[in-house]
């Protein structure tokens, strides 16, 4: 999971492009980068949030009426800051490209640009080799003039060779912007325009949020196997360079999201909320008692008062959430995950002294965030503590960009209800079963048939995803998790060419 945009306008697009970046925060918060183009490539990326990444100086140096960004979510390569996004690279035209998935056969692919290309990859990132692969179909061509033909031929090469999920965002100097999304349509990718007197501004971004708060209106979701191209005209043009079949990942509405967007037609906080109402039938037959129902902030919300309403108890806010403190989900480490939570949530004593109570969270992956939130509860006072998930158990990885690497990390792939339940301290446990979940989608879009669930069902929408590839794409997190890898400084001079901030 990461957050990726691209302006092109008629003017510098620096700030829209910071301004988008920090309205998907929340898609990661290990990097960010941003590069513009004005006859010349200016790249800025670091490690950090972007407001440390970025500042006065550089973005003033930033230049030019179309540029494209990233904010990083470590699950493929490290968390080197020369893992960053953008990626660039200088032939053909000079062309930079950020990414939001993953591959499932960059292994095969970096070894085929390495033997057979003969280029040079600086980094572990499959950001890097899917630039590369891109801008190999785009050099075959051998294009004097470019044209839009070159490009959605370009990119269909790269649908051929390229497994799993990408939605990526690219720049090509001198000519344009590209965004295109992978045949499966896994992860999410939108258009907006925005009128800049009688012309039109483009942005292609990851989650429609992004175009209310700068002012663009939403033309649609990019579809799956589509390829857009805005040229420096900013001229559109669009073509399914090959047909696809949509299967959106299910956790970009259980928790990825934020939930003011809307993805493949469907709003993110309605599908939350019957995700809590669907719960509500479960608990009705448990006969349970609950003097109220509290949320896990932020995500468990929605989910909280769809479940509340329905089973007309009362919704309370238990806990107060530090805002400074990142999203414990994805930050990169259990370490990290479980020091942060010390001071992440607070509980209030007087929602709790006493009562019996129901917590809803998003999600249950490790177990180590619930135990440690049902732990709180009590000590706040509460006579009986139930915990709620508005996803079903998460019994696999998910090789598509979500950081859930290996089975022995996820307490629901060997363990039942009733054990998860004693496991995490709660008096009960519920789960929103997966046809429950798929209704509490589809109801907002009919026309979605299947979904990118193998981490609820073990069923994955590319045919190459099998044990044994995930069991090694788990060994090769754990050991980039175990062996943080330093950038020297001959990694660096690949960036020299460019403008540096």
């Amino acid at each position: 999971m990461c957050g990726i945009i691209a302006v092109s306008g008629y003017r510098d697009v620096i700030q829209d492009l910071y301004d988008g970046l920090i309205v998907l925060q929340h898609r990661g918060q290990d990097a960010a980068g941003i590069v513009t183009y004005d006859n010349q490539f200016h790249l800025k990326k670091s490690n950090g949030m972007v407001r440390d990444v970025f500042h006065t100086r550089s973005l003033t140096r930033l230049r030019g009426p179309m540029g494209i960004g990233h904010v990083r979510y470590p699950t493929a390569g490290c968390s080197s800051e020369f893992e960053a996004q953008p990626f660039f690279v200088n032939s053909p035209f000079g062309m930079a490209l950020a990414h939001n998935g993953n591959l499932t056969n960059s292994d095969k692919l970096a070894k085929e640009i390495r033997e057979q290309d003969y280029r040079h990859l600086n980094t572990t990132s499959d950001s890097e080799v899917l630039l590369n692969v891109f801008s190999l179909a785009l050099r075959k061509q051998r294009p004097g003039t470019l044209t839009p033909s070159h490009v959605f031929r370009a990119v269909k090469m790269v649908f051929r060779r390229c497994q799993g999920a990408y939605s990526a965002v690219a720049l090509i100097g001198g000519h344009g912007i590209v965004g295109f999304r992978d045949p499966h349509g896994i992860r999410p990718l939108q258009l907006g325009k925005r009128k800049y007197g009688m012309k039109e501004e483009y942005m292609i971004a990851s989650e429609s949020t992004v175009f209310k708060a700068l002012d663009y209106e939403f033309v649609r979701d990019i579809k799956p196997g589509e390829v857009v191209y805005i040229d420096r005209h900013n001229k559109l043009h669009a073509a399914i360079v090959k047909k696809g079949e949509l299967n959106p990942c299910l956790f970009e509405w259980v928790y990825l999201a934020a939930p003011d967007s809307t993805i493949d037609g469907v709003n993110v906080y309605k599908a939350r909320v019957r995700m809590g109402e669907a719960l509500a039938q479960q608990i009705k037959k448990s006969g349970i008692h609950i003097d109220s129902v509290i949320p896990i902030p932020d995500t468990g919300r929605p989910a909280a008062a769809g479940l509340a309403d329905k089973l007309k108890v009362r919704y309370r806010e238990g806990f107060v959430k530090n805002r400074y403190i990142g999203r414990t989900f994805i930050m990169p480490g259990q370490e990290i995950r479980k020091r942060s939570l010390n001071f992440k949530l607070h509980p209030i004593d007087l929602e709790f002294k006493g009562n019996s109570v129901l917590l809803v969270d998003d999600s249950i992956v490790r177990g180590n965030t619930s135990r440690k939130i049902v732990e709180m509860a009590r000590k706040a006072g509460a006579k009986k503590v139930y915990f709620a998930s508005a996803s079903p158990p998460i019994i696999g990885p998910d090789p598509y960009g979500i950081d859930l690497p290996t089975t022995n990390e996820l307490i629901a792939a060997d363990h039942s209800i009733q054990q998860i339940c004693k496991a995490i301290g709660a008096d009960g446990l519920f789960y929103t079963t997966v046809r429950d979940l798929h209704r509490a989608v589809q109801i907002g879009n009919p026309n979605i048939k299947h979904f990118s669930e193998g981490c609820f069902t073990g069923k994955y929408p590319t045919p190459e995803v099998n044990r044994k590839m995930l069991i090694k794409i788990g060994n090769q997190r754990n050991f980039t998790r175990e062996n943080p890898s330093t950038a020297t400084d001959e990694e660096g001079e690949a960036y020299k060419a460019m403008t540096l901030i």
